[in-house]
């Protein structure tokens, strides 16, 4: 294997954070003592989300702000007459007691890691990410996280990836890749830094961006065999 330094994106590549979050938003809820109409709710909040975190990375909004913004409008847009920063603290902290696994994460962590060197690539919050990992199992097979809150730029910012390679222990960028779900963060990140990348696609979607994965997996048991494969090429 070709390959030494593998940088992970953390939530949808090896936490199932729809799992997570789905998880966390109903514990909140039920703190705030809503119970009815859930469903409709949960998916109203999930585009309110993925809205907000679009402009997080592009250097539009602050994630302090996202994280409040993104319970006062959905609570807005339904009438609903509670308090943001208490769901936002609230949800926060439920997010650390709610980790899912994508299946055969742990495994391929722990295979990498006497190859070469895993990191974690992350825009989530610092703190919150942190207590995922620990709770997840994987921190045993990390050397670093690298997160855009510590770093102040976000994914796919080249700044970010700078930031990234100087955590490393030894960094060339022939030697390294990243493995992750999102074109326009994780993939687009790479081409840019000049760097190989892996896309996990487990939806098998269409890549209908300007991103170009080195190659793509939809499983993470295929992960390193496609590694192998590249360093054949």
């Amino acid at each position: 294997m070709k390959h030494r330094l593998f940088l992970f994106d953390l939530d949808d590549t090896l936490l199932d954070f729809r799992a997570s979050e789905q998880a966390s938003f109903q514990r909140t809820m039920a703190h705030l003592d809503l119970r009815e109409g859930l469903d409709v709710l949960f998916a109203q909040y999930q585009m309110t989300n993925v809205a907000l975190w679009r402009l997080f990375e592009q250097g539009a909004v602050s994630k302090d702000f996202l994280r409040i913004e993104r319970f006062r409008k959905t609570f807005a847009d339904n009438g609903i007459d509670l308090d943001p920063h208490v769901a936002s603290d609230v949800y926060s902290e439920s997010l650390a007691d709610t980790v899912v696994l994508v299946d055969g994460a742990v495994a391929l962590c722990e295979t990498l890691a006497c190859i070469g060197e895993v990191g974690i690539i992350t825009n989530g919050a610092h703190a919150i990410q942190h207590r995922r990992i620990a709770s997840s199992g994987l921190a045993p097979s990390l050397s670093f996280v690298a997160t855009s809150e510590a770093c102040g730029f976000a994914k796919p910012d080249i700044r970010f990836f700078e930031y990234t390679s100087k955590m490393a222990r030894t960094f060339t960028k022939p030697d390294t890749v990243i493995v992750g779900d999102r074109l326009d963060a994780d993939i687009l990140g790479a081409n840019r830094f000049g760097i190989d990348s892996v896309w996990f696609n487990p939806g098998r979607l269409a890549n209908e961006s300007l991103a170009i994965p080195t190659c793509e997996v939809d499983s993470l048991h295929a992960v390193d065999a496609s590694l192998r494969g590249l360093a054949l090429a």
